[in-house]
């Protein structure tokens, strides 16, 4: 996976050390219902099309730029599914990174599905029911997705300490 240069410019300065980071995952829908999916060439396994965000740019506009950019599919972003903090990941050159992934649901409206850079070995539609070999974290994303909740998903806060007793003081 190519790194993109201001995040080499921030390692050349950090090293290893945790960077958190923005991304963003897209559940993309075709007109027949199948979903979009690349296999990784760094993992070589089969994913949700993702990127991070350049800096500056909103993440509808990454989200569609990646999907373009990764499987020559154009897309349009319909909504929030969700926000997640994902377990930290320790890529093979030791850098370590953890990302808040503003996960959307988008529907294709033109292109092919295709291999259209070096980050994917192959891309392709898939049934639903018939998914290839995924990670839980993308078959939830997806499972999120088919839900058709307009209301988008978020680990909630705990709940605050309750406060303390005012009439205590005076004892």
């Amino acid at each position: 996976m190519p790194i993109p240069e201001f995040i080499r410019a921030i390692r050349a300065k950090a090293g290893n050390t945790l960077l958190f980071m923005p991304g963003v995952v897209m559940v993309v829908f075709d007109d027949r219902g199948r979903v979009l999916l690349n296999r990784r060439s760094d993992t070589g396994n089969w994913a949700l099309i993702a990127g991070i965000p350049e800096p500056g740019e909103q993440p509808a506009a990454a989200a569609v730029r990646e999907i373009e950019e990764e499987t020559a599919v154009v897309a349009v972003v319909e909504r929030i599914l969700g926000v997640f903090t994902n377990e930290v990941i320790e890529y093979p050159n030791g850098h370590l990174a953890q990302y808040m992934d503003v996960v959307m649901l988008c529907r294709a409206v033109g292109g092919t599905a295709k291999v259209n850079d070096d980050e994917s070995l192959d891309v392709g539609w898939f049934a639903t029911d018939t998914l290839p070999e995924l990670a839980p974290l993308h078959r939830e994303r997806i499972a999120l997705a088919l839900k058709d909740e307009p209301a988008a998903w978020f680990v909630p806060a705990p709940a605050p300490a309750p406060a303390p007793d005012p009439g205590l003081r005076d004892r």
